[in-house]
Order: C-alpha cells, then structure tokens, then sequence
C-alpha cells in the first residue's frame, strides 16, 4: 500500500432523496450547506443505488458487493469485505459512527474498525428510534478531538446520520426553519406514521404531501449536522487534509408509485441517490452513470491501496479514465415474511438512461427511458428495441444463488431498548 497524506471521509444520509438538494434543482432552500459544499466539490448525476433500502444498498457502499450475491441475508456474510479491513490491513485508522440497527455489530458490520460506534446499546423511544445526529456528531468530534494531535496516522472515517428516517417527528426548531405554518404536535406526527406509512395507506393526497413535508423538514435537519461537523474538521485543521465523499444509501417514495417509505421497488425516487466528492481539487458535474459498489474502490483508491479482490464495483477516479458501464440493483420483500421474502425478489439494470426492472415470481418486466420518462410511468418494454438485449443482461442475475450461491446466515439485528427498529419493519 502506498499512503498517500489525505484522510478520507464518507458521510452517509440515511434515506436522503436526490431531489431534496439545491445542487439537484430542489428550490426550497433544504441543504443550504451541502449545496454549498456541492459547489466546490464534484457532483454526480447519475449515480445508483444498489437497492431500495439499506439491507440492500449498504452493502454496495461498503462492501462494494451485491445484497444477494451470497443468498438470503440475515446477516452480512463473511464472504463479504468491509472497506474497513482493506484500509486496516495497511496502517490506517478506521473509525465509524452510526446509529443504524441494520448495520450494527449485531448484523454483522463490526469487523475492520479501530473504534465502532452502533449506538445498539442505548435506549431510544418509538418517535425517535435512532441516536439523532447532534449525537452522533458529539462522539465523532470528541474521537477528532483526541486523536488529531501532532502527527497522526492517516484515517478513515465513516458517519451515518439517521435524522431523514421516517417516523418523521421534527423538532420544532427543524419545522421553524422550513414550514412554520404546521402546528402539530409530535404526537399527532406519529399518528400519521401509524396510520398512513404502516399501513401503506395513500388514499389521503393531503396526509401524504404533510408526511412529505415532515421528511423535508428532516432533510433541513441534516444539513445542520453535516455544517458541524465540518466546522469541527475546519477547526481542528483536518479539512485541508481530506477528501470528503457525501452520499445516501437509498431514497423514500411518497405515492409516486402507489406506495410510501422505501420498499422493494426500483424506481428513481428509490435509487437515485445524491453523490458528490471534496477535496480532490477537481469541481464541476459529471454524468458518468456510476454505482454505490464503486465507493469503497474510490475510497481505497484515494489511500493508495488496492481494492478486495472480490469487490465488484471499481474507482469514479481519475474521472477522465471512467468508462460507460450499467448498474444493477436487487432487493427481497421485506414486509410480507420475517427476515424478508426471497420468492419475493426484485432486480434492475440500468444502462445510460434505459433502466429495465424484472420481478421473477409474476414473470413481469418494465423498461423505462429516464431521458423522456423521468418519473417512470410509460413501461415500454413490449415495444423498445433494446428490451430484448437488456432482458438477456439482467435474467441470468435473478435467483443466481439458488444453485451455487449459499446464504449467509445468522439472525436478524435487535436494538435493546424501549423502541422498536424504526417502529415497523424494514
């Protein structure tokens, strides 16, 4: 390994929407700091997920692999390599923050990291089902704090905020700055949680743009976490030193197609996702169709090292030696069996702005041209000349596991505490 001087952070934004940033043409005024940021960084614009929801995609980001390359996952198999273990095999520091039970020691995602923060042991409350990101910036900035003295060694540094995730129940400082005018109390917030995103329950147009506009609210939160904590890396002297990867790991869907929350549907509102890097002196757009999977090669690329050799995905940079290349996606019901439903799958592929969905179990196919089609609602896979080809592309990745692919193992994370996982289900 080569060590090259620069520290790399990866900020992550638990179910943030693209289109919720300025820097994506979102004209509320919700990320005034990460648009900020955007604009001294560089953007991409297509960049994909590899699933709906975080089982599906994290293992994209930090795994660089697929959620069911190693049949049902209940647990992150190790077959699988954390990003964490490359960098700590070759004399860097690995640090990660997060409060998300699905990517706790429990499940599975401890391995390779110098300090682990999940927050699995700390009590949270069914309106608040996770550590809020003030929180979770307190114990980052205290870890910066002790360990950035004289010459430290290179680090990594992984922090998660959840602070976007249903249920949606805003403080009010948070709802001051984007919607005034709304007046409920939190726990009339929650009775919308439970009586609209549970049930899956869009037949209110009304409930579902308020449940909407808390989730903005939300997505205005965030922002004021990721401006301390670069304050703190600016103070401290770190920023001038690192490269800064910002992304999500999926969106939420709000009726664009039938449904609310994030579940096992591949449409843009679920897996475009925003992404952009500072830092390397390099600003401006890039439009380069890019995967989740090709984070943790960027990040082990920017140290020097090279990646897992069972890593899938490979480095954005440099950004003028990419080439075209499609993106895949797969996801399992998550709702209808515990531990999620595998006769209930759900792949995409995606190559420039054609995307082509494929559920096994009802044999049915959709195929969408993003350029014309934005919101995917005129399936022309009966009539597209590519449809064929593109089917042939993504068939053989359905059910690869069934055959010679055994499954990981192991059982599903729980959160000790008076609440619930989210509240619901995932």
């Amino acid at each position: 390994m080569v060590v090259q001087r620069k520290n790399v952070i990866l900020i992550t934004i638990d179910v943030l929407r693209k289109d919720m940033l300025g820097c994506y043409g979102n004209d509320k005024g919700l990320t005034p700091f990460i648009d900020s940021l955007a604009e001294k960084s560089t953007l991409f614009t297509r960049m994909q997920a590899t699933g709906p929801y975080t089982q599906a995609s994290f293992p994209g980001i930090l795994t660089s692999s697929y959620y069911l390359e190693y049949g049902k996952p209940t647990r992150l198999s190790t077959k699988r390599t954390i990003v964490s273990e490359v960098l700590k095999k070759g004399g860097i520091t690995t640090v990660g923050f997060h409060s998300n039970p699905y990517l706790s020691e429990a499940a599975g995602w401890n391995r390779g990291w110098d300090v682990f923060y999940d927050s699995m042991q700390d009590d949270v409350e069914p309106m608040l089902p996770y550590i809020r990101g003030e929180k979770i910036n307190e114990k980052t900035i205290k870890w910066l704090n002790s360990y950035v003295e004289g010459d430290y060694k290179p680090f990594f540094l992984w922090v998660h905020y959840m602070d976007v995730h249903e249920p949606y129940v805003p403080e009010r400082e948070f709802v001051d700055m984007v919607y005034p005018e709304i007046s409920m109390n939190k726990d009339a917030m929650f009775d919308l949680f439970k009586n609209y995103i549970i049930k899956q329950n869009v037949s209110n147009p009304e409930k579902v743009q308020l449940l909407k506009q808390l989730y903005e609210i939300h997505v205005r939160e965030a922002d004021t976490y990721v401006e301390t904590l670069f304050k703190a890396l600016e103070d401290k002297g770190v920023l001038k030193d690192s490269v800064v990867i910002i992304t999500s790991d999926h969106g939420d869907e709000f009726n664009e197609h039938g449904g609310l929350s994030h579940r096992d549907k591949m449409y843009s509102e679920l897996i475009d996702t925003p992404l952009f890097i500072y830092g390397t002196g390099r600003n401006g757009e890039c439009d380069a169709l890019v995967s989740n999977v090709d984070i943790s090669p960027t990040i082990t690329h920017l140290f020097g090292a090279d990646p897992a050799p069972n890593w899938e995905g490979r480095s954005f940079l440099p950004l003028d030696q990419s080439s075209p290349k499609g993106c895949f996606g797969e996801a399992i019901d998550q709702k209808s069996k515990k531990g999620g439903d595998m006769d209930r799958d759900i792949y995409f592929y995606r190559e420039e702005d054609l995307k082509i969905i494929y559920r096994p179990i009802e044999n049915r196919w959709e195929m969408y041209d993003l350029q014309v089609d934005p919101s995917e609602q005129n399936n022309i896979v009966d009539s597209h000349p590519r449809a064929e080809e593109m089917k042939a592309i993504l068939k053989p990745r359905a059910r690869r596991w069934s055959t010679d692919r055994p499954g990981g193992g192991g059982g599903r994370p729980r959160r000790p505490g008076r609440g619930r996982v989210f509240g619901a289900r995932k």
